[in-house]
């Protein structure tokens, strides 16, 4: 079921804009966040979760500020295989708005963690619920009254997504 969830997630998320990969190692994770981040100012990673104290980024290109940061990398709490959405909270010292700030977020996120459908994240009732949850489908678009569509305005202009697989 995972494997099916993974494949329906990742080609719904392309289908907003987003870009989403599978990795399968903490060597292939470093490898596309590298490039990810190759012409990116200064990153914001808050090292809180094992996958984000794992990511190898130079010292002098880190920040601790997401404010001033051009791209955030976190791990998200999971992912909605139906609408390509990621599942952002505020829990164990995660700050929503850090990945909505930077021009370019990259989201980590456990295949372990897609579901189907939202009511089946919070049917799962593993945990309480965080103060915070934030769903995030692609990059940030608007458009005004003339149908202008401008992207960034309200969150970030890019999103990568990259889901360890880990079954």
């Amino acid at each position: 079921m995972t494997e099916y969830l993974v494949k329906i997630f990742t080609e719904t998320a392309a289908n907003t804009a987003a870009d989403p990969v599978v990795v399968n190692s903490y060597e292939e994770l470093n490898n596309i966040i590298a490039q990810l981040v190759e012409n990116d100012g200064p990153v914001y990673c808050p090292r809180i979760t094992e996958k984000e104290k794992a990511v190898s980024i130079p010292q002098d290109r880190l920040t601790d500020n997401y404010r001033e940061a051009s791209v955030c990398i976190e791990e998200v709490r999971g992912a909605i295989a139906e609408t390509g959405s990621l599942i952002c909270t505020s829990e164990n010292g995660s700050t929503v708005q850090a990945g909505l700030l930077p021009a370019h977020h990259i989201a980590m996120v456990s295949s372990r963690n897609i579901y189907h459908k939202l009511d089946d994240f919070f049917g799962a009732g593993s945990s309480p619920l965080p103060t915070n949850i934030t769903l995030e489908t692609g990059p940030s678009r608007t458009a005004d009254i003339e149908l202008t569509l401008t992207i960034g305005v309200h969150g970030p202009e890019r999103l990568s997504i990259i889901v360890f697989n880990e079954d």
